[in-house]
């Protein structure tokens, strides 16, 4: 916990970020308890407390340097153990997370966890392309990390975000090629490039890839899964 939480400290005002000490201890707790937690449960190949801050914990709230999610209504679509939606919202309270993901035991120890940190989010155990029918264009922000590549991660993303919302795709070394790949699906669902941030963490490029919503997207999307993958956009 010590070294993760010095790790944090550290990364922080690289980031360009300040945040109160309890939130700091907060994040650590979070990162610890996904660590015990793993002992029992696949959330992470990332056990040392020093790559939990770094790759978890900052990795995670690089998103708040390119947006202001006070009051805005995210969802972290795919968030396995909670990254990145966690993290943004200790960081931010006043953000409104909801939490998705596919696998039941996920979400029954988030839901269980989260209070004991003080941390309010709704978590929400279905498919993405099921769950958007009661969400549809509900939400300021769509974030995700690690689900897919682009052109089948924003099939499922874009329907949750309203016009004038965003898509945060939070994206590795193949950001560029999977943009590439990505831009007929960008058109069809409403999106339009805005930004590629990228953040070197240990000499390896992680990279945020913003997209705004500029039209609603055709009610058609999210196809089933399995027709997503077979035939991408």
């Amino acid at each position: 916990m010590n070294k993760m939480l010095e790790t944090l400290r550290e990364g922080l005002p690289r980031l360009g970020l300040g945040l109160p000490e309890d939130a700091q201890e907060t994040l650590c707790a979070f990162g610890a308890g996904v660590v015990k937690q793993n002992e029992v449960m696949n959330l992470t190949a990332i056990t040392d407390p020093e790559q939990v801050a770094k790759l978890h914990l900052l990795d995670s709230l690089s998103l708040l340097t390119l947006a202001d999610l006070k009051g805005k209504r995210i969802i972290d679509v795919g968030c396995g153990a909670g990254f990145p939606g966690v993290p943004v919202k200790i960081a931010c309270p006043e953000a409104k997370l909801t939490l998705l993901d596919s696998l039941g035991k996920r979400m029954t120890w988030l839901e269980g966890f989260l209070p004991q940190l003080g941390v309010e989010a709704e978590c929400v155990t279905a498919r993405a392309e099921e769950a958007v029918v009661s969400r549809r264009e509900q939400y300021d922000f769509a974030t995700s990390r690690a689900v897919a590549r682009l052109n089948i991660l924003l099939e499922l993303t874009a329907p949750y975000v309203k016009v004038g919302g965003k898509v945060l795709a939070m994206k590795g070394t193949a950001a560029m090629e999977e943009l590439e790949e990505a831009k007929n699906a960008i058109r069809r669902l409403g999106l339009k490039l805005e930004k590629v941030a990228e953040f070197p963490v240990d000499g390896t490029a992680h990279t945020v890839i913003v997209l705004k919503k500029v039209a609603p997207t055709p009610s058609q999307y999210p196809r089933r899964y399995a027709k997503i993958k077979q035939a991408p956009l």
